[in-house]
């Protein structure tokens, strides 16, 4: 059954166009990796999908609603059925990591157990959090200080966020980009594992194309704003890979390494606390005539 729908949505800013007219139709509890190099539109497409950007022209319909013919209050109560995790989640430097997690449940949550969440979390609740960040191997993180965490940490806060969530959809940008290569497998395969059992459809931007391929059934491709490639990843050979990132040096799709050392891995590759790996430099985009 179809869970949401875009039909020629196209998305502007100013004269630069993000994604050119664009129809895509993802059913509920698919699992589809978003690829592309720099630039391509794939920030920008979660972002629609999320409710965040306002289309120039096209349509948005998530669970059978035209989004952006619904009225402000309407499409705010819309936007409760998914959740959105950045690649850079903005996580309040002194909050706790409990209740960073617990954020997760908030849309749809009563004021008072809203306010319960952020500043008194009930043990059941805390028990939740840790179970996600336990997951994610951040059980022992539960009660740090959100800017005690190392960029890759701080990733995996974001992740547990979407394991306690009731959204039914869940968007995920770069979600491994400050974890080495092991646990960047391991984490996905958490979150994959989570939504099958839930039922939930996931949509995740990925930079290593050797995952998406190996693990994702669906694999959707963008470059300069259009869709490149939409199919399984029988069908994305290395020669379409190779044109799908012609003349992007930057991006070296990287061979996962599967199991675990001695030690369980190497760390992350930012490893001080609090200090995020330095985000990418904007790409150009696409400029529409």
């Amino acid at each position: 059954m179809s869970l949401l729908a875009l039909e020629s949505l196209r998305l502007d800013a100013g004269p630069r166009c993000l994604i050119q007219p664009l129809s895509l139709q993802i059913n509920a509890g698919e699992q589809i990796a978003l690829i592309g190099p720099s630039g391509a539109g794939k920030t920008s497409l979660l972002h629609a999908l999320a409710l965040a950007l306002r289309p120039s022209s096209g349509r948005l319909v998530l669970s059978q609603q035209d989004a952006w013919s619904l009225s402000h209050s309407a499409r705010h109560q819309l936007r409760r059925q998914l959740m959105l995790a950045p690649q850079h989640p903005p996580l309040p430097p002194r909050q706790r990591v409990a209740v960073a997690v617990l954020a997760g449940q908030l849309p749809g949550a009563s004021l008072a157990r809203s306010l319960r969440m952020l500043f008194s979390p009930s043990a059941e609740q805390a028990r939740q959090a840790h179970d996600a960040l336990a997951a994610l191997e951040l059980g022992d993180r539960l009660w740090s200080r959100v800017d005690q965490l190392s960029g890759g940490e701080r990733q995996r806060v974001a992740l547990a966020r979407l394991l306690v969530s009731q959204a039914p959809l869940w968007l995920v940008d770069e979600p491994l980009s400050a974890l080495d290569p092991q646990r960047a497998q391991r984490s996905l395969g958490v979150l994959q594992q989570a939504a099958r059992q839930s039922q939930r459809t996931l949509v995740c931007s990925l930079h290593q194309v050797e995952l998406a391929r190996s693990l994702f059934p669906r694999i959707v491709a963008l470059r300069d704003g259009r869709l490149f490639y939409d199919g399984p990843p029988e069908g994305l050979d290395d020669a379409t890979v190779a044109a799908l990132y012609a003349g992007d040096e930057t991006v070296m799709p990287p061979t996962p390494i599967r199991g675990h050392d001695a030690d369980g891995g190497p760390r992350e590759i930012d490893g001080a606390p609090g200090v995020d790996r330095p985000a990418p430099a904007p790409a150009p985009q696409l400029i529409c005539r």
